[in-house]
């Protein structure tokens, strides 16, 4: 790994959102100076409150800095020598596979992952291992904004375009999305956008801060985002307001997509279902159409349904309808969560696919990953299944019976915990690299403690596919690597060592060649351009290429190089509120924790702000229960309970309540959460559920 140490100074990025936002680490070499030993600046652009506490965790007390290994099940875990954690790892894998075959051992990656550490990853897998079971926990964030990007334009980029030019748009219609707590420094867009005269509508069952800044905010019941899309699209051909030059000359299938939101998606009957007034959805409609430029962004709200990918696909619909993919200053977009969710699903962790963003089954691309990893395309395994399914399958009689675990934490991100916990247990293998305690490390067999992410050198993709550099300030602890260190002595204990480096340069040299060629090519993108300050966006595909800020201006990804417009039906939820669950769950996050918690919740400044969980309800709600703020609540579904602290506002519907998912314990919102997948995507519905509430009495919860 690169080190920084005699600089004492590294430009680098925030690791937690996919805004990866740009900031410079200082350290001070003089140990009389007081104040914090690293300092944070931001590099052009703010910073969230995660953003300048991010160093905080680097010399935490409870970090993870020895190895520990559990002598059986039951056992305790006791720190162990690095040979000897990762000689037992390396010989259970060898004797579960000896048995039980290459697909009983099973890889879980993370949204977090450098580019670099994500390609090493899905390499392992099906090579090392062997295996076909390899997916991570990005499936939980964006899956679906994927899948129903490819089937529209061919291709899969959070956002197509960059990030400034939501600026130029005149309108921007947000469905699903908080950034104003999730990412705020997105919000300097917006606000430049409102500047010029912009104007913003948002869709969320939640008067959430980003919705209080809106011109217009449309308060949707859960689970009916679709219905609104379609209706929002009846108003635009029935009041004669498509791009009827664009449909005609760059899209195919409106036809089939006219007839049906014509025929069954009239503005009453959707007012019906979703709860928006019928002059709020005119009004939309009528102001994305009015627009000289409009935006429409989709995020988790949207997307984390059992009908994720045919919401989504149903606002596509509507920003083909009205010409904006491929104008400047217009377009449909995804904002990506994770740090890396970009880049860590193009690479190789998803089940379904191979480096460059190929997909796994297509002869061709198996013929060209192969080449460079010199074995034949026989030998790769096939795609395997989806995070949730195979979290699911761990321990049963044809599933996984070891899991390797890298940058998650599924036993609190997982939909249905209560259930990923117990099959977590029936493992006879788990084995954790991670830099801080967690839940899932808490259930391992071998914790492997790596570098953090100022620790080390790499690659990021941000929501925009635009390609970043992680500079290292400082070597990290003694006798800790980073996981490419990890995975190339597993990988070189299972024999495979030399196909497999801890250097991340040689990694991204590798993963170019891999990738050439493919959707998401980055065979044109080196360390030195970035290093120069090149701003690059994929595709890339040569290094005299400046890169694609901006997809669509002439074509899509299609075979046809035609949008394509896609018809869906909205369908009630997979789980529907009934007379023992009346009330509707959503989830989300606060703007002080990130992700499942086990960093965030170690840092200081941040619990102060955020220290414990909490349900959202409304007043009208509240008195049917009486109950009262800050009472202990129970919300319960037909999977489990969650119990916290009653938070009573007007800002969330009647018939909802609210729960960020950062905790773990009782609080842990996932264990009520529902399993339904996306037929498409295989995402989780994280969004809505059914669930009774009761007030825990004689409890009452002051914070």
């Amino acid at each position: 790994m690169s080190s920084r140490t005699g600089s004492g100074e590294a430009a680098t990025h925030c690791p937690y959102c996919a805004l990866q936002c740009g900031m410079t680490l200082r350290r001070s070499v003089d140990s009389a100076v007081e104040g914090p030993a690293i300092t944070v600046e931001p590099r052009g652009g703010g910073l969230c409150q995660k953003g300048w506490t991010s160093t905080d965790l680097l010399d935490h007390p409870e970090r993870l800095t020895t190895p520990l290994v559990r002598a059986r099940k039951g056992a305790q875990l006791v720190p162990a020598r690095w040979s000897a954690a990762l000689d037992l790892a390396a010989e259970r894998i060898a004797r579960i596979q000896a048995e039980y075959g290459r697909d009983a051992v099973a890889v879980f990656g993370g949204g977090g992952l450098t580019n670099e550490k994500a390609y090493a990853l899905g390499k392992f897998a099906r090579v090392a291992l062997g295996t076909r079971n390899i997916d991570y926990n990005g499936r939980f964030c964006m899956s679906s904004a994927a899948a129903a990007g490819i089937r529209a334009f061919g291709v899969d980029r959070g956002l197509p375009f960059p990030m400034a030019d939501l600026a130029e748009a005149d309108v921007i219609l947000l469905v699903g999305a908080n950034p104003a707590e999730t990412m705020p420094p997105f919000m300097r867009y917006l606000a430049e956008q409102r500047a010029r005269g912009g104007r913003l509508i948002v869709i969320d069952p939640r008067l959430t801060p980003t919705a209080t800044s809106a011109d217009l905010h449309l308060q949707t019941t859960p689970g009916t985002d679709l219905a609104v899309a379609n209706a929002l699209l009846h108003v635009v051909v029935t009041e004669g307001l498509t791009d009827a030059a664009y449909v005609a000359t760059r899209t195919t299938g409106f036809e089939a997509v006219h007839d049906l939101v014509v025929g069954g998606y009239w503005p009453a009957r959707v007012e019906r279902l979703s709860g928006v007034p019928i002059a709020d959805l005119q009004a939309t409609a009528r102001m994305l159409a009015g627009g000289r430029t409009a935006m429409i962004l989709t995020a988790r709200g949207a997307e984390q349904h059992a009908n994720g990918t045919d919401t989504v696909s149903a606002f596509i619909n509507l920003a083909l309808a009205l010409g904006l993919p491929g104008r400047r200053g217009s377009g449909y977009g995804c904002l990506t969560g994770q740090g890396n969710g970009q880049g860590g699903r193009e690479h190789g962790q998803k089940a379904d696919q191979l480096p460059g963003y190929r997909r796994i089954d297509d002869p061709a691309a198996r013929a060209h990953v192969a080449a460079v990893w010199g074995l034949p395309a026989e030998s790769l395994p096939g795609a395997g299944p989806s995070a949730y399914e195979l979290l699911d399958s761990l321990g049963t009689a044809g599933g996984p019976k070891a899991l390797l675990v890298f940058g998650s934490n599924p036993v609190v991100s997982g939909p249905n915990a209560r259930r990923v916990e117990a099959a977590l247990h029936r493992l006879e293998l788990l084995v954790v690299a991670d830099c801080m305690p967690s839940e899932t490390t808490e259930l391992a067999d071998v914790v492997l403690p790596v570098a953090q992410w100022a620790e080390e050198d790499g690659t990021m993709t941000n929501l925009e596919g635009r390609v970043l550099r992680r500079r290292a300030l400082r070597e990290p602890p003694q006798g800790l690597g980073t996981d490419l260190a990890v995975i190339t002595e597993l990988a070189t204990r299972l024999g495979h060592g030399a196909r497999f480096t801890a250097e991340p340069r040689a990694v991204f040299e590798e993963l170019r060649l891999a990738s050439a060629g493919g959707p998401a090519d980055y065979s044109g993108i080196t360390y030195e351009r970035l290093d120069a300050g090149e701003e690059l966006f994929w595709p890339c595909p040569s290094e005299d290429h400046p890169g694609t800020p901006r997809l669509f201006a002439d074509r899509f990804a299609t075979v046809d190089g035609r949008g394509r417009f896609v018809s869906v039906e909205h369908r009630p939820v997979a789980e529907d509120v009934c007379d023992e669950y009346p009330v509707y769950l959503t989830t989300g996050r606060v703007l002080a924790q990130y992700q499942s918690g086990a960093q965030t919740r170690r840092v200081e400044a941040l619990s102060r702000v955020a220290p414990a969980v909490f349900v959202e309800m409304h007043p009208e709600l509240a008195g049917r229960l009486a109950v009262e703020d800050g009472d202990r609540v129970r919300v319960t579904s037909r999977r489990g309970s969650m119990t916290a602290a009653a938070r009573i506002t007007e800002t969330i519907r009647p018939d909802t309540v609210f729960a960020p998912f950062h905790w773990a314990g009782a609080g842990r919102v996932n264990s009520v959460t529902s399993d339904a997948l996306d037929p498409i995507s295989r995402m989780p519905a994280f969004k809505v559920c059914a669930v009774s509430v009761q007030r825990v009495l004689g409890a009452v919860v002051t914070e």
